[in-house]
């Protein structure tokens, strides 16, 4: 039985997941960004409604609904490319890729992303890289130019320029502030 979790977006998330399956007796199979793989066939309506309060008191909700479920599964596919993989290719195609992950045509996935979450996929794709630019700098282990490197930005310009239109601020300008932290934003709420 696969099961489709929303906000489950980093490797805390998965364990703690794992957790709460374990507390009530489940078992997963696989569990990944957004989606666990029981063992059991099914859930007693008992289990069900113990599953949802524990996840929700983790903050994670179970998603029933199969255009939210497609949601979930683009936004979990972005965000384990940017944040959990080590380097972004430069030619990467983020058309061709979720399609080809996901199985639909890129306009359908791309336009009911919009219609449901009121931002095109590029933006949203686009701010998680802000978002993870933020992380690097706040570690300061990279240059600005490994970073665009990592994130599979054409140059520094084009990162720092991007950058900028969504923050407000240079990079530059946002480490020297040192606001890095407080400028930063939980991956569920982009």
């Amino acid at each position: 039985m696969i099961l489709y979790i929303k906000n489950m977006v980093c490797q805390r998330c998965v364990q703690s997941v794992g957790e709460a399956l374990s507390s009530l007796g489940l078992h997963a199979n696989k569990i990944e960004l957004g989606e666990v793989d029981l063992q059991e066939d099914q859930l007693s309506p008992e289990q069900s409604s113990k599953l949802d309060k524990i996840l929700e008191e983790r903050g994670f909700e179970r998603i029933d609904d199969r255009k939210a479920r497609m949601i979930e599964s683009i936004k979990n596919k972005v965000i384990k490319m940017i944040h959990h993989s080590d380097h972004v290719e430069r030619k990467y195609n983020w058309s061709t890729q979720l399609a080809e992950e996901l199985h639909y045509d890129y306009n359908y996935l791309s336009n009911l992303f919009s219609a449901v979450e009121g931002i095109t996929l590029e933006q949203y794709i686009i701010r998680q890289k802000i978002e993870r630019v933020k992380e690097l700098l706040f570690y300061d282990e990279l240059s600005l130019s490994e970073i665009a490197l990592k994130l599979g930005y054409s140059s520094v310009a084009h990162l720092s320029a991007q950058f900028k239109k969504i923050t407000g601020l240079t990079p530059s300008e946002l480490k020297k502030s040192r606001q890095i932290s407080a400028n930063r934003r939980p991956l569920d709420g982009i």
